[in-house]
């Protein structure tokens, strides 16, 4: 680590993403004191760019949101994480903060939350509104990442004191819409499996007004009408992955059902 580099790990979990990981990595690898990949397989040329541009690439098999990014954090020489993923950058606005921030030692909170803006595709603009407002910065001495398979968030030790971060990411989630596609019928899945696993009953109800209800919040709550046409795709994203967890939990539940019915 250089005088210029503060003393942080920059951790990201990777599959496949040779075509983004490059923009993430320039985003911090100058400023921070290592940048730390975790790859669960790719078959593309994501190990082999994250090298290049210096990260240190480790494998691990997949499994799930949570535990993989606690094993980043147990790979990382630092205390400091600051945890990103690889459709994320670090603005300059976030890091000319974090630089100011780390030059009064003694004046820094174990945790700090960042808000994480999404670029809308095919634009430079930015969502003006997010209410994804997590925990990214933080020691891991004071806090670490759940282990749960879908809901990735760290949790702060009792007593560990945070702060907010004016500096936001931005999040460029979409390579395309049948990519975007494909990924929310993954996660949507896996968020129907969790729901289930933890008792939740699907709802009629729920399944009806989730759409509307959640095309509403994202058009007119979360300022996606600023966004004109995309915006307005956007929403109807946000809207139908809600739909899909739900109709995807009366699916498993039914089946569950079933065959509890065929073993009487």
């Amino acid at each position: 680590m250089t005088s210029t580099q503060l003393p942080v790990s920059v951790t990201l979990i990777t599959l496949n993403e040779a075509d983004r990981i490059a923009d993430a990595i320039l985003s911090v690898r100058d400023w921070v004191s290592e940048v730390v990949v975790i790859d669960s397989g790719s078959t593309d040329d994501t190990v082999q760019v994250a090298e290049a541009l210096g990260a240190r690439v480790l494998y691990n098999p997949w499994p799930g949101y949570g535990q993989q990014k606690r094993f980043a954090e147990d790979q990382a020489t630092e205390d400091w994480i600051l945890n990103i993923d690889a459709d994320e950058r670090i603005l300059p606005e976030l890091q000319q903060e974090l630089q100011q921030l780390f030059q009064q030692p003694d004046r820094l909170a174990e945790g700090y939350h960042v808000a994480i803006h999404d670029r809308l595709y095919l634009t430079d603009r930015l969502s003006s509104y997010t209410p994804y407002n997590p925990v990214r910065l933080y020691r891991k001495s004071c806090g670490r990442y759940s282990d749960s398979p879908v809901h990735d968030r760290v949790i702060m030790q009792d007593g560990a004191s945070t702060g907010q971060l004016k500096g936001r990411i931005a999040h460029d989630s979409l390579r395309s819409f049948s990519h975007r596609l494909d990924k929310m019928n993954a996660y949507t899945d896996a968020q129907a499996r969790d729901m289930l696993n933890k008792g939740r009953k699907p709802s009629r109800i729920r399944m009806v007004i989730d759409f509307w209800i959640s095309f509403i919040s994202g058009y007119c709550f979360r300022g996606y009408w600023r966004g004109g046409l995309m915006g307005y795709i956007y929403a109807m994203n946000f809207a139908y992955s809600r739909f899909l967890r739900q109709i995807k939990l009366y699916e498993l539940h039914q089946q569950a059902q079933n065959e509890r019915a065929d073993k009487s």
